[in-house]
């Protein structure tokens, strides 16, 4: 998984399109169905939201 990140001010690091999470996962339903793009994003989107990566990006801003 990839996404695009900016910093938008000093010390707090944000992504540029929720939406725009890219990845080589598939996602599927509970009924095993395909998700479709849009519906994968979603789930993308909250995924990230949910991990450590800002901290992990600012430690790695500040000692470059």
């Amino acid at each position: 998984m990839l996404w695009d990140w900016a910093e938008i001010q000093h010390g707090v690091v944000a992504m540029v399109d929720p939406m725009g999470v890219l990845t080589n996962l598939r996602l599927v339903s509970d009924a095993g169905d395909v998700l479709s793009a849009p519906e994968s994003a979603l789930h993308l989107s909250q995924l990230v939201r949910q991990l450590p990566w800002q901290d992990e990006v600012w430690r790695a801003v500040c000692q470059a």
